[in-house]
């Protein structure tokens, strides 16, 4: 598959992406992006999390040094290439359809120190995959880093999206005695500065231990398909002058406020940290 920031994914291709995305839960694209970019969205990402931890509930814990924050589109000067790339608006149709939207724009940050995670998914399976095997969210993941063994990196359990998660904790958490088969399943990733992934947040994974002194940042993108309700979850909004930069595929599938100023986002997912916070 070539790098290309402009051109359609052609349709084999889609295809392949797709039944792999169906078949494990995740799938990985590498050389989305060039280093450069993804050293810019360090930056921002650096800077919404100086500024969320400055401030009351602009962080929320996932455990022990680990910490998610939710931002607005604008905080990223990448946010339209990120949401207009080619892989991720193919996949993105395939899947959810036309008209799917992005409800999401985050990111994760292991720090040194953080320790595994218990297995868990990010909500609870909605009524529509556990009956009709259908995916109605996707995840998009960026990592800012080369991430390497020490740095607790991200660990699944391909093809666990469809497992029945009636006996999970808050429809999240599966029991202690499930661990062992999601151990034995388990991949650990190691994506480089510009690659990519694409995963549904069901698939049940954990971030590891970071044994080293650095940060892993990933950035989260998060579409819905029409009606899937997790922008229930999120607060994102943009202003006007935002909008306006923006082109029109873009936002096509943006539906969220429009608004003079920002308000800074106030956190939420207080199950899971407190969940995660007691692992």
């Amino acid at each position: 598959m070539t790098t290309n920031l402009t051109s359609p994914l052609p349709a084999a291709d889609v295809e392949s992406l797709t039944h792999r995305l169906h078949e494990d839960g995740i799938i990985g694209l590498p050389g989305a992006f060039p280093r450069e970019w993804v050293a810019r969205l360090g930056e921002d990402i650096d800077t919404a999390f100086a500024e969320a931890r400055a401030r009351p509930d602009g962080a929320v814990g996932r455990g022990p040094n680990r910490f998610y924050v939710e931002i607005h589109p604008e905080q990223l000067r990448g946010f339209a290439d990120l949401a207009g790339h080619p892989w991720i608006t193919a996949v993105a149709e395939a899947v959810l359809g036309p008209d799917y939207r992005i409800v999401e724009v985050g990111f994760d940050v292991p720090l040194a120190g953080a320790v595994d995670q218990p297995w868990h998914r990010d909500f609870p399976m909605p009524e529509e995959t556990a009956r009709h095997r259908r995916l109605n969210s996707l995840a998009v993941n960026v990592t800012a880093v080369d991430t390497e063994a020490d740095m607790g990196p991200f660990e699944i359990a391909p093809g666990t999206h469809w497992d029945d998660g009636t006996a999970f904790d808050h429809g999240m958490f599966p029991p202690r005695e499930a661990y062992p088969r999601y151990r034995e399943l388990a991949v650990r990733k190691f994506p480089r500065m510009g690659d990519i992934s694409i995963r549904s947040a069901l698939t049940v994974h954990r971030g590891t231990a970071n044994h080293s002194a650095k940060s892993r940042p990933v950035l989260v993108l998060g579409l819905d398909a029409p009606g899937a309700g997790n922008d229930e979850r999120h607060d994102t909004a943009v202003t006007r002058e935002f909008w306006a930069s923006l082109p029109d595929s873009v936002r096509a599938h943006l539906h969220c406020p429009i608004v003079d100023t920002l308000t800074p986002i106030t956190q939420k997912h207080t199950i899971e940290g407190l969940v995660m916070g007691d692992s």
